[in-house]
């Protein structure tokens, strides 16, 4: 049994189909690149998927195991374990929608700081979507908006 916020939707489903990526190898690459630059933060573990391009373009989830332990931990089940793992710092995956038409924007942007600035806000989407953006980051992320739409 999986939590339906444990992953995307395409990794919950057992399904035969997967979607053809139209990213080339070194598109993801540079997709990736962009994303590590914008978020720089090192318990976000990075993918690119080949999704449908109606999927959300960045999702960021905690994995299925990790979610458990700190569950445990802060119902103080499980002994010793438990409360280790609820000691450990929070590890997230995002998950770039390679097939997305916001991806494409974002790298057919014209300056790499175009190109951060886009990654930034699509992932600040994502996490505003957990209920994980708040404080100062939730600032930054609503004057990015304005300037983003004026």
């Amino acid at each position: 049994m999986k939590r339906v916020d444990s992953d995307t939707i395409d990794k919950l489903i057992a399904n035969e189909e997967k979607a053809a990526s139209i990213l080339s190898k070194e598109e993801e690459d540079a997709v990736k690149t962009v994303f590590e630059k914008a978020i720089n933060n090192k318990s976000m573990t990075l993918a690119v998927e080949s999704l449908s391009p109606e999927d959300l373009p960045v999702t960021v989830t905690m994995s299925e195991w990790m979610r458990r332990m700190k569950d445990m931990s802060r119902t103080g089940g499980g002994g010793g374990m438990y409360g280790f793992m609820g000691n450990m710092p929070d590890s997230y995956n995002v998950t770039i929608n390679g097939n997305h038409a916001l991806v494409q924007k974002i790298l057919k942007a014209e300056t790499e700081e175009d190109k951060t600035k886009l990654a930034k806000q699509v992932y600040d989407l994502a996490l505003l979507s957990q209920n994980m953006l708040t404080g100062a980051d939730l600032t930054s992320f609503i004057k990015r908006s304005v300037e983003l739409v004026g």
